[in-house]
């Protein structure tokens, strides 16, 4: 026998009785559990922390909440500022940028400094921030807060360096771009408006300064005051005061008109020559009723007055100005041009649009040719050039939340073929109707980087509609959409029982199970419904065939951890063979008689012949029944497997097995008739009386001292989150014996009321926002707040039991408040009884008993007590056979425990390579058949004993709970490693992936740390306190991948990406797309020599001489504060450890040393300033005093 057989023999004998629970497997994180060490097993372990560091990627979606937006019209970008001080900057396909403020204020306004890679933001906080563009991850170069005044609206003139700033106070500052100091030219409120005025005019809405002249500034109070202040004479030209507040202005670009909108959705426009009533007013939509008089109408918002060469009629845009009459209008973009006017409905409220123009000079023509319109919810871009108006096709992912996500999946390296399939597939659903033109917002440059692979990410909707997406290279492209719904048929009113199941959102995505290689796909849906879909070139007649599990056990069971619950004995019936099991569920469409009634599903699917298009058709639908009165349990854990034609789920009743091949139920159980006679708890069964009594049950089930012991190991979301149950009314389970019969003291107590749905609209993970009280204590008390606030529904302790507390979910967006609070008093409460879930499921190639000497296929089960069971399966390997022989299955009775709920299972073979499950090749069903090539089944197997001959037998499975991982031999069954992730929280999420041609162990815990760990020797290798868990979008949303990559819903509208991977980070910096590119900024026009000589003396204005230090002196230090930025630190963070990151650093110190030497050189000049004015003092008083006598001093 070879050396690793040897040790393990030796590791066998050195720990007691075998058993992974012995003392020694518990003991201290990551430590040996036997006398010979693990450095024996040759297993060259590759991986270190340097290995590792986590940073952002890119963030993917529409930003949510936005608030603000500005176009470089020279640069060609865009960017969008949201209320969580977000900004989003985009440019072509390819570059997307996203910075975040530190502060977290909201964005008021965007202000880019056109053609000089800048960007100025404005903050709820009142603190503008000054971005640099130049790099590929923009930074902070400087800050200005504001300490006593509120900034309410800030203008930059095109190619100028001083920033205008209009405070809610009324006034306007002026702060110099260059080095972000206040000036000291100050208009003052009281100087604007005339002394007579008796009201304060309101904050400033407008500032721009005047085509005509650039000395000449407007400004736009809220009241109705409007002056035109000149900035050399420091005194109004004109004041203009009227009745309706004003919301915006905007000139004409010869400078003597200007248009203005009002609150009560009129517009007026002004012209200079006489200000003392309007040229024009106009209400584009109050009409004149019958009495004579206007319909008052909604305020306009926003008006744009723009100009164009081909046509003497200029455009003018504005949002609002509907009339209040006309209930349920959607929101609309007016667009008048001449006599036409066009009305252009939103599907949702309008935050601002912005008219793009060909040239950057407001003196000139302005030639609009698009308008970009931020909606709440949607970014639009409508063509101006054609009469139509149509809109341009957005090439960004902005309809992530078309419907509300509710869960997500991340592969990283797909087969190369699946994604130019999915596209053609997808392509010929697409809309129509677009422009033909290019997307106008084209700016930066983006190229494919060397490190690109196909990824795909898959989120599932509320709707139960399913989008695959390209995410290779840092992109985000739909490639092909599914609906779900179309499975099944739609319920219609007065049908009786089967109506009143169904609520909003019965189709809701909770769970997806994809492989890419058979292209086999599953969705389990909140109905307690799965959905198997075969892949198809080609359309297809199909009958959708159903069938119907009753998974539904009636007896309560007590579950009490045995004495030796760390030590659980081991059963090893290997004489055995793997029968199937004696409880088969109801066929397909029959019913028992006794539960006729309600043996039904939650949804009808079509019994008709359907035809279905190319791409992803439905093959088969699993339904869990309702049994007397109770609703299924929503379905917690699910696997398939393609070259077994197996399908294995499980909830908190227990676990069902179907051969998806011959359409058939093999295995149907409750949890506890899966361990037999190796059950490691003392489960004590209910009588009917103590049933009714909930609350003395629980009071007396907590008075235990073990079973409070067992609580506090286990994690709040070991039944629901995990298992990603995301009905806010899931129950808890009951798993045990047949039915209770009812006895003399009444009908049994029923956990919902008979005409209860089994479910409300669906959970969105988009929409969950509650806060996780993550406690660094094991207390008792803690524990039942979180799981309060996690589930939201009232608890019961043995210490209160006469008291509830109530936990409400908090959500923060109205409109999208997709789940029902209300719940009856019969589930108002969590029992304390330690239910039995199954959390996850395994497919593979393993070792059912510990006298197997090859392995076969197997099934490994997680439950949420911390408890692995291990289901051999006896599978025909003939092909004829396979779909005529049933599959035999049964449980061995091997039982491993663990702390916490089991989230994950992963094998090694014995030099630590990762093994693959099994698959089939894909084939497609539906193409024309080949005589002289029959179709048969393409299996694929990778056994651990092919390719280690020289390493000895066996494999290392890899398990991970919510508080352990361990890895184990087998098929001895022995713990070589154990390491305690956690203490003080519990881990959401884990896998086994592939980083740097390596593996590990990568998990993700409710306190927000990220920490990889090392196989199979589970060594720390990274820690990292990332990101708080303040809601549970997080907790659902959150995905590993393969090549360091990981994924989560930022906001329910925005999926971020992220990586762990240090070579990631290093090359980072390629992989991102640049925002600046050089380009000379257009000449402006030859006005002639008429304009010029009649047109004023713009050109003459010199801002420096007005605004600078010599002239307007310095502002109060009290007013703003300067606060300098980061410059390229953040750049510098996220290539820190390589070349790149060398060269930022250096590039960083050559840049802060270039600005010294500038600033030094400004100081310089200061003072030779100082000492030619000081010599020209002095020079002058001695000629003074040169021919005076002494007495005459």
């Amino acid at each position: 026998m070879k050396k690793f057989r040897k040790v393990l023999d030796g590791l066998t004998t050195s720990s007691p009785g075998g058993t992974i629970g012995s003392p020694s497997c518990g003991s201290a994180a990551g430590t040996p559990t036997s006398a010979p060490t693990p450095r024996e097993i040759d297993v060259q372990e590759t991986l270190a922390s340097e290995n590792f560091q986590l940073c952002k990627t890119v963030r993917h979606g529409f930003p949510y909440q936005p608030t603000a937006l500005a176009f470089d019209p020279v640069q060609k970008i865009l960017a969008i500022g949201s209320r969580s001080g977000g900004v989003r900057i985009l440019g072509r396909p390819g570059v997307d940028c996203f910075c975040q403020h530190e502060s977290g204020a909201a964005v008021l306004q965007l202000q880019f400094l056109i053609n000089e890679g800048a960007l100025v933001t404005a903050c709820a906080d009142d603190t503008l921030h000054l971005w640099n563009l130049r790099q590929r991850r923009p930074a902070v170069l400087h800050s200005l807060k504001f300490n006593r005044e509120r900034i309410t609206f800030c203008h930059l003139p095109f190619q100028s360096k001083w920033l205008y700033v209009g405070t809610e106070r009324g006034n306007t500052h002026i702060v110099n771009i260059e080095s972000f100091i206040l000036s000291g030219y100050v208009i003052m409120w009281n100087k604007a408006i005339e002394l007579s005025t008796k009201t304060h005019p309101g904050p400033v809405v407008h500032l721009s300064d005047s085509p005509k002249d650039e000395g000449k500034l407007l400004i736009g109070f809220e009241g109705g005051t409007i002056v035109q202040w000149d900035l050399r004479a420091k005194k109004a030209d004109f004041r203009i005061y009227y009745d309706e507040a004003i919301h915006s202005a905007s000139w004409h670009h010869e400078g003597k008109q200007f248009m203005c909108s009002h609150s009560d959705g009129s517009l007026t426009l002004w012209n200079l020559r006489n200000t003392t009533k309007p040229f024009q007013i106009t209400f584009p939509h109050g009409k004149i009723q019958k009495d004579g008089r206007k319909e008052s109408c909604k305020p306009i918002l926003k008006v744009e007055y723009k100009t164009s060469r081909n046509s003497s009629e200029p455009f003018v845009i504005f949002s609002g100005g509907l009339s209040y009459d006309k209930a349920g209008r959607r929101p609309a973009l007016t667009i008048m041009h001449g006599k036409a006017m066009t009305v252009l409905e939103m599907d949702y409220p309008i935050v601002e649009f912005m008219a793009l123009c060909e040239t950057p000079y407001n003196n000139e023509v302005q030639e609009p040719y698009a308008v970009v319109v931020l909606l709440e919810k949607d970014l639009i871009v409508v063509d101006l050039t054609q009469s139509t108006f149509p809109v341009f096709e957005n090439p960004y992912s902005m309809d992530i939340h078309e419907s509300p996500v509710t869960c997500t999946a991340y592969f990283a390296d797909c087969p190369p073929d699946i994604i130019p399939i999915l596209y053609s597939i997808g392509a010929k659903h697409k809309k129509t109707g677009y422009s033909h033109k290019e997307w106008p917002i084209a700016g930066g440059t983006w190229t494919l980087g060397s490190h690109t692979y196909p990824e795909i990410i898959i989120t599932g909707h509320a709707d139960g509609s399913i989008k695959f997406w390209d995410a290779s290279a840092f992109t985000l492209q739909m490639l092909y959409k599914l609906k779900t719904s179309k499975v099944f048929e739609k319920p219609k009113p007065g049908e009786g029982r089967a109506a009143d199941l169904v609520e909003e959102d019965p189709f809701a995505v909770q769970m997806v199970s994809w492989c890419p290689q058979s292209r086999i796909f599953c969705v389990v849906g909140i109905s307690a419904h799965i959905i198997l879909y075969r892949f198809s070139k080609y359309d297809a007649n199909t009958q959708i065939v159903a069938l119907e599990v009753r998974l539904q056990c009636d007896a309560e069971d007590v579950i009490t951890p045995s004495e030796n619950e760390n030590n659980p004995c081991f059963s090893e019936p290997g004489s055995h063979s793997p029968q199937p099991h004696h409880q088969y569920p109801v066929s397909p469409g029959s019913r028992t008689p006794e539960g006729a009634k309600d043996s039904v599903p939650c949804l009808k699917v079509k019994d008709r012949v359907v035809r279905v298009p190319p791409g992803y058709q439905s093959d088969l639908v699993i339904q869990l029944l309702w049994v007397d009165g109770e609703p299924p349990q929503q379905i917690t854990s699910l696997d398939i497997n393609s070259a077994y034609g197996l399908l294995a789920f499980g909830n908190c009743n227990g676990l069902a097995v179907v051969d998806y091949l011959q359409k058939t139920v093999i295995l149907c159980m409750s949890t506890l008739d899966l361990y037999g006679a190796t059950d490691p708890y003392q489960r004590l069964t209910r009588s009917p009386r103590r049933n009714r009594q909930s609350t003395s049950g629980l009071t007396e089930l907590t008075d235990n001292q073990q079973s409070i012991d067992m609580e506090r190991s286990k994690s709040p979301t070991s039944d629901h989150v995990n298992g990603h149950c995301t009905s806010p009314t899931s129950q808890p389970c009951s798993a045990g014996k047949p039915r209770v019969p009812m006895g003399p003291e009444g009908p049994r107590l029923t956990r919902r009321g008979p005409g209860r749905p089994p479910f409300r609209k669906a959970q969105s993970a988009a929409c969950m926002e509650i806060s996780l009280p993550v406690s660094h204590t094991e207390g008792h008390a803690s524990r039942r707040a979180m799981l309060q606030q996690l589930h939201g529904v009232t608890m019961y302790s043995h210490d209160e039991h006469h008291t509830t507390t109530s936990y409400c979910w908090n959500e923060r967006e109205s409109r999208e408040n997709s789940f029902s609070r209300s719940r009856s008093s019969s589930v108002s409460s969590i029992d304390r009884d330690t239910k039995e879930a199954i959390t996850t499921l395994q497919f593979g190639e393993s070792y059912g008993r510990k006298s197997d000497a090859l392995p076969t296929p197997c099934l490994w089960v997680g439950t949420s007590l911390g408890v692995v069971l291990l289901i051999p399966l006896s599978i025909p390997i003939d092909q004829e056979e396979r779909m005529e022989e049933p599959v035999a299955i049964g449980p061995s009775g091997a039982v491993q425990m663990l702390k916490g709920s089991v989230l994950r299972f992963a094998f090694l073979d014995c030099m630590g390579v990762l093994i693959q499950s099994p698959y089939e090749v894909w084939r497609d069903l539906n193409a024309p058949e080949d005589p002289d090539r029959p179709r048969r089944r393409k299996l694929v197997h990778f056994s651990p004993s092919s390719s280690q001959d020289a390493y000895g037998e066996g494999h290392l499975a890899v398990v991970c709970s919510e508080r352990q991982a361990k890895v184990f031999i087998m098929p001895l069954q022995t713990c070589l490693f154990v390491h305690n992730i956690t203490e003080s929280s519990f881990v959401l999420r884990a896998d086994v992936v592939s980083v740097c041609n390596s593996v590990c162990l990568a998990c993700f815990c409710a306190n927000g740390h990220v920490m990889t760990l090392s196989l199979p020797s589970l060594r720390p290798l990274m820690d990292v306190n990332y990101l708080p868990l303040t809601d549970m979008r997080i907790a659902r949303t959150f995905c590993f991948t393969n090549g360091g990559q990981a994924l989560y819903l930022s906001s329910p509208t925005e999926i971020q990406r992220i990586t762990y991977s240090q070579e990631m980070c290093d090359n980072l910096q390629e992989m991102l797309g640049e925002l600046f590119t050089p380009i000379e900024t257009p000449e402006a026009q030859n006005r002639g020599f008429l304009k010029g000589f009649f047109g004023g003396n713009a050109h003459t204005f010199d801002r420096e001489e007005l605004f600078g230090e010599a002239a307007a002196g310095k502002a109060s230090r009290s007013l703003a504060q300067h606060i300098p930025g980061q410059g390229g630190v953040e750049g510098m963070k996220v290539a820190a450890g390589g070349a790149v990151g060398e060269l930022a650093r250096a590039r960083i110190a050559l840049d802060e040393r270039g600005q010294r030497l500038g600033e030094l050189e400004e100081r310089t000049a200061l003072m030779m300033t100082s000492a030619e004015t000081f010599s020209k003092h002095a020079h002058e008083l001695m000629l003074k005093c040169k021919d005076k006598k002494w007495y005459q001093f």
